[in-house]
């Protein structure tokens, strides 16, 4: 709301897909908020025009506006946060009768989040409300869309088409900015940047998108969980600008609204001509007919037998919804810009603890498998409309997770032949035993190497390649496994948020760059137990070695166990050493060590008669 931009021409939709009467009155809050804010920042020339993060920022000089400023926010957060205690909005907050009238649908019964009749409440319209400078405000409009247990809803992706319409019958825009909830802006001047090249006559017949870098604020010194990712969403959405464009990454996103009806020289009109790109509305957004047709458009069953998520919008057919429908746009003709300007356009949350990475990770390789086995893989469908190049680079995301297989295998097998003293890799005085050394220190050679260009740290890579391992041996498995059972019809999809919730014990031992395990989670059982087999592998082997034994032959084992127990050392900390609410609960390790002592018995049969 506080870009350096005619205020007149933005509008900002906020989506609570939870039906929150509480993300409501915040967004209200928040609107009364900037009435002050918004002066305040053009004023003193404010760059962190995010309040939460400008008044976290240590300030060299000090002034009678500020101090009032930030007890308005201070204020404005503790009313917030009584409401959140009481889940709900009690009569004491409500001090008009039109914010009345918005909450009078939470009361009615019948009233839940999978189950509620569509809320659109204009918040502030920019042809009317004024900040406290008499200049106009930005339009702001709650969304929250209809949901019944019975009609499917299609995650984020129907989330981002009801916005797409809802947005179209109102304002209707040719730029749509898209943001997470925890992202905030961090340069008031980003929208200039991105007409640079949505404006550009030589560019804008063709492009799609602007895709700015996902960077995150608040990740500890060493990041522990490798949240960065430079790789995916700065490194390769580089190179990736090289070819036809970086993929669509989810957030911090400008679209050209065309994109999404069709290719660049063949449009695909929507079912009613107010939705069109080219649509012009000329009435107030508060205004009787606009406001029932965008409750209609936002009804639960409004796409049936519509294009939309399948030639029209945001595309459905994978959990990630970011990637396919950037992936689709490419193949339709369209093409996208990677803009990373030094100061970072947007700043967002990292999980902080293990088991929300993971989590995460196991939605991506899920969505990723359902691209690669679905008519558009990008191995068939992908490499006839974007080429081999750009088709093999989608691939790559698509098959991601399959390298739990090669992953799990190394965890395991050299450890348990290990511990009967069977040889599987060549010996020292073997020729190709070299080459073994040199693909393992070329590979993490050059991983090092990159992740040092990257502005990356030593300690920060280990834990990279570290945290490699770990989505090997849970997310990535775990991923292909629920894919196949779903393709079997064994089990569903379920869209797993990542909680934004930040516990604050929690969040000083990920400050202190201490492992999470305190929620229960299966896919900690696979890390465990490889923790547990390569610890008595590696100590065995040595024992052998104290006393005498020619260990020749297995000293590739060895040094591969021993690798996997220095990485592992959080794992046996948390097992053994930690009395806090983040080690792994004893249920956890009881049954990783009874996977582990089976794991070493079935093996045991056939390497015992072999010996």
């Amino acid at each position: 709301m506080a870009y350096d931009y005619p205020k007149e021409k933005i509008s900002v939709y906020v989506s609570d897909d939870g039906g929150s009467q509480v993300t409501l009155f915040a967004c209200m809050e928040a609107a009364k908020f900037a009435y002050h804010w918004l002066p305040f920042c053009k004023k003193n020339n404010i760059i962190k025009r995010s309040p939460e993060a400008y008044f976290a920022t240590n300030h060299s000089s000090w002034s009678y506006d500020m101090e009032e400023i930030q007890k308005m926010y201070e204020s404005m957060k503790e009313r917030i946060e009584e409401v959140l205690e009481k889940r709900k909005v009690g009569e004491e907050y409500i001090t008009e009768e039109l914010e009345c009238k918005a909450f009078s649908k939470w009361t009615k019964h019948g009233f839940t989040r999978q189950d509620h009749p569509t809320v659109i409440q204009v918040l502030l319209e920019s042809g009317k409300n004024k900040d406290a400078t008499n200049h106009l405000m930005p339009n702001l409009i709650y969304v929250s869309r209809e949901k019944i247990k019975t009609s499917p809803h299609n995650f984020k992706a129907g989330a981002l088409n009801v916005m797409l319409r809802v947005s179209a019958t109102m304002t209707n825009a040719p730029i749509i900015l898209n943001l997470d909830c925890d992202m905030y802006s961090n340069d008031p001047r980003t929208p200039l940047r991105a007409l640079c090249y949505l404006l550009d006559p030589k560019l804008k017949s063709n492009l799609a998108y602007v895709q700015f870098p996902q960077i995150f604020h608040g990740i500890n010194k060493n990041d522990t969980y490798s949240c960065e990712s430079k790789r995916e969403f700065c490194c390769n959405l580089l190179g990736l600008d090289g070819m036809l464009g970086p993929n669509y990454v989810g957030t911090g996103c400008f679209f050209n609204r065309r994109a999404f009806f069709g290719g660049p020289s063949t449009i695909v009109p929507p079912e009613i001509p107010e939705l069109g790109p080219d649509s012009v509305v000329d009435k107030s957004i508060q205004s009787q007919s606009v406001l029932d047709l965008a409750h209609m458009v936002a009804g639960c069953n409004y796409e049936y037998k519509t294009k939309w998520g399948y030639e029209v919008g945001f595309r459905y057919g994978s959990l990630i919804e970011d990637f396919f429908t950037g992936y689709r746009l490419q193949c339709e003709g369209w093409r996208s810009i990677f803009c990373s300007p030094k100061r970072a356009a947007f700043l967002g949350d990292a999980p902080i603890s293990l088991v929300d990475v993971l989590k995460q990770l196991q939605r991506w390789s899920i969505g990723g498998l359902q691209v690669a086995f679905s008519s558009f893989s990008p191995l068939s469908f992908g490499t006839r409309y974007l080429g081999p190049l750009m088709g093999l680079a989608y691939a790559h995301y698509c098959f991601w997770p399959t390298w739990f297989i090669p992953l799990t295998l190394y965890a395991f097998l050299p450890q348990l032949c290990l511990l009967h003293g069977l040889s599987i890799f060549p010996k020292l005085s073997e020729p190709s035993f070299i080459l073994y050394v040199f693909l393992v220190l070329g590979a993490y050679g050059q991983d090092l190497l990159e992740f040092l260009i990257g502005e990356g740290t030593l300690q920060k890579w280990w834990n990279d390649q570290r945290m490699w391992m770990i989505k090997g041996l849970s997310a990535f498995g775990y991923g292909c496994l629920e894919f196949f059972l779903k393709c079997l019809g064994i089990s569903t999809y379920g869209f797993g948020l990542t909680s934004k919730v930040i516990d604050d014990e929690q969040s000083k031992r990920y400050g202190q760059g201490m492992f999470e395990f305190g929620a229960s989670s299966n896919m900690f059982v696979p890390l465990i137990t490889a923790a547990i087999i390569n610890l008595v592998s590696f100590l065995m082997g040595f024992l052998q070695v104290l006393r005498g034994s020619k260990m020749e032959g297995l000293f590739l084992q060895m040094f591969l166990a021993g690798f996997v127990v220095l990485n592992a050392l959080p794992i046996y900390e948390a097992m053994v050493l930690r009395n806090d609410k983040g080690r792994i609960p004893f249920k956890t390790t009881a049954t990783s060590t009874c996977l582990a002592l089976a794991l070493y018995g079935l093996v045991s049969l056939p390497l015992g008669n072999r010996n």
